[in-house]
């Protein structure tokens, strides 16, 4: 039986799922891409604030009781050349690690990302005889890891399969106030 390791790049999912309108219920996320043998592990990499406020918390909280084993980096906060603040971390580092040194667990790697800087260790997985799936959106995936992979699969191929039907993402809940931005479904699956 094929064993299977899910890799989750939150940020660039949850980038995905504003830009589709829709949310991903992490949960048949996991379903839909074990289904074809059995789940070595699910790794979900995502930043946190510090100190981590409770949204944050409760969605880490679920990601981990749903199976997933979840790595952090702390929100760094920086500054651009034009003065203006941001926030950011990056996982990648965390990513290739684990892509590389569990490589002997898994017969197919599933990348869920469209980021470039994945190219190189996904020639180095195949190099090695594994078979590495990229899943994304088209216009967020970069075309040499799109290449590199065995098999790409759009997000919008897949929506009745992994979408949360009647969640809606946070920027579409500005300005409702009144209205919890948690509910008890939104703890599984909140793509940050």
């Amino acid at each position: 039986m094929e064993r299977i390791a899910l890799f989750i790049d939150g940020a660039n999912v949850y980038a995905a799922a504003k830009r589709l309108g829709w949310n991903f219920d992490h949960r048949k996320i996991l379903e839909h891409f074990a289904a074809p043998g059995r789940l070595y592990n699910a790794f979900y990499y995502t930043a946190v604030p510090t100190p981590i406020d409770d949204k944050q918390k409760r969605f880490t909280d679920a990601l981990t009781y749903m199976g997933y084993t979840v790595r952090t980096r702390p929100l760094r906060e920086a500054t651009d050349d034009s003065g203006d603040t941001y926030r950011r971390a990056s996982l990648d580092i965390e990513i290739v690690t684990d892509l590389l040194t569990t490589s002997d667990q898994y017969d197919t790697a599933v990348l869920l990302t469209g980021d470039g800087d994945f190219e190189r260790p996904v020639e180095v997985l195949r190099a090695r005889g594994k078979r590495v799936v990229v899943a994304s959106i088209a216009e967020m995936t970069s075309y040499e890891l799109r290449n590199a992979a065995d098999l790409y699969v759009d997000f919008k191929d897949i929506r009745e399969h992994v979408e949360r039907p009647g969640y809606r993402l946070p920027s579409e809940q500005r300005g409702q106030e009144n209205r919890p931005f948690y509910t008890s479904a939104a703890l599984d699956g909140d793509d940050r």
